[in-house]
C-alpha cells in the first residue's frame, strides 16, 4: 500500500499528514503511525495527523496518533498545521478563511491570516480537578497551586485542560530543569489517570513567558500548542501575567489570549509545509 503525506512543522512540532477525505477512520493503524513518526526508520515526527470528513455542521475531522502510537485527544500546533495542510489540498490563496474542525477535544475554529499566521479559537478551558482528570483536588475544585512530589522533590502545580490535560508548574529558571528525568515521572503520576503533559514555565515578564514542555505519548517535543493556551491561564489563574502574553518555546513564540471565565482561549502561529512523499507500507 502507498499513502501520499505532506509533512508541516508548528515551531519544530512536526507531524506527516494524510489526505484521509475519502474514508471515516484513519488509512494507518496507531502501529503503523508510530513507524512513520520514528526519526531513524521512518519519515520523523511527532505524530501523524489525518484530515477525514466532517461531523454534524463541520468541516472536516482532525485524528492524530502519537509517536508512541497513543492518541490524544488535541493538539494546538497539529491542528495549525492541519488548517494549512486543508488550505493547500483546496487551493485556497492567502484570503483569510476559517474551518471548523471536529476533534475528540470538542469543535476547533482555526483561521488562516493574510499574514501567514494561523489563528485559532482553542474553545475553553477546563479547570475543574474531574475534567482534568487529577486526584490533586476534588472532583469540582480548581487545581491552582497544589503540591505534588515528584521525583523526591515538592512541587506546586495548577492543572487545566484544554481538552487535553496539562499539568504547569512556575519555576526561576527554566533552562535549568532535568525535562529528560523529570517528564516521565510528571507523565505517569499516580496523580493523574490518563497520564499529563507537562509544562515548566519561566515568567519574564507578565506579558512573556518561558516554557519547556514534556508531552504525554511524544516526550521532549520543540513546542506544544495547548500546553502554551494550559500556561497562560494557569499564568492568569495565579496572577503571575497578563491576560495576553507571548509564550516562548523552544521552537519559537506563539501569541496566547484569555480573557478569563468562560471565554475561550485564541493562540496565533505559524505553520508551514516542509515536504511531501510517499509512505509504503
Amino acid at each position: 500500500m502507498t499513502v501520499k503525506f505532506t509533512k508541516y512543522q508548528g515551531l519544530g512540532n512536526d507531524f506527516v499528514l494524510i489526505d484521509n477525505r475519502q474514508h471515516a477512520n484513519p488509512v494507518l493503524t496507531p502501529e503503523q503511525a508510530q513507524k512513520v513518526c520514528d526519526r531513524h526508520f521512518g519519515v520523523g515526527a511527532d505524530g501523524v495527523i489525518f484530515v477525514l470528513p466532517g461531523q454534524g455542521d463541520t468541516d472536516y475531522t482532525m485524528r492524530i496518533y502519537n509517536s508512541d502510537s497513543s492518541e490524544p485527544e488535541m493538539c494546538g500546533n497539529g491542528i495549525r498545521c492541519l488548517a494549512r495542510f486543508i488550505a493547500d489540498l483546496e487551493g485556497k490563496d492567502e484570503a483569510v478563511h476559517s474551518y471548523r474542525i471536529h476533534t475528540l477535544a470538542g469543535v476547533i475554529t482555526p483561521e488562516l491570516l493574510a499574514n501567514g499566521q494561523v489563528k485559532v479559537n482553542m474553545g475553553q478551558p477546563r479547570l475543574l480537578a474531574d475534567q482534568i482528570p487529577t486526584t490533586l483536588n476534588s472532583p469540582g475544585e480548581q487545581v491552582v497551586q497544589r503540591p505534588i512530589s515528584v521525583a523526591e522533590q515538592n512541587w506546586l502545580v495548577t492543572c487545566v485542560s484544554m481538552g487535553n490535560p496539562h499539568c504547569i508548574t512556575f519555576v526561576e529558571d527554566v533552562a535549568s530543569i532535568p525535562l529528560e528525568k523529570l517528564g516521565p515521572q510528571f507523565e505517569t503520576h499516580a496523580a493523574f489517570p490518563q497520564r499529563i503533559n507537562t509544562e515548566f514555565v519561566e515568567v519574564v515578564r507578565p506579558d512573556y513567558l518561558k516554557m519547556r514542555v514534556w508531552e504525554r505519548g511524544a516526550g521532549i517535543t520543540m513546542a506544544c500548542g495547548t500546553g502554551a493556551c494550559a500556561v497562560l491561564v494557569a499564568g492568569v489563574l495565579t496572577a503571575r501575567c497578563q491576560s495576553k502574553a507571548t509564550i516562548e518555546l523552544p521552537g519559537g513564540p506563539l501569541e496566547i489570549a484569555w480573557a478569563g471565565g468562560e471565554e475561550p482561549v485564541y493562540m496565533t502561529g505559524p505553520a508551514e509545509s516542509v515536504f511531501a512523499g510517499d509512505l509504503t507500507l
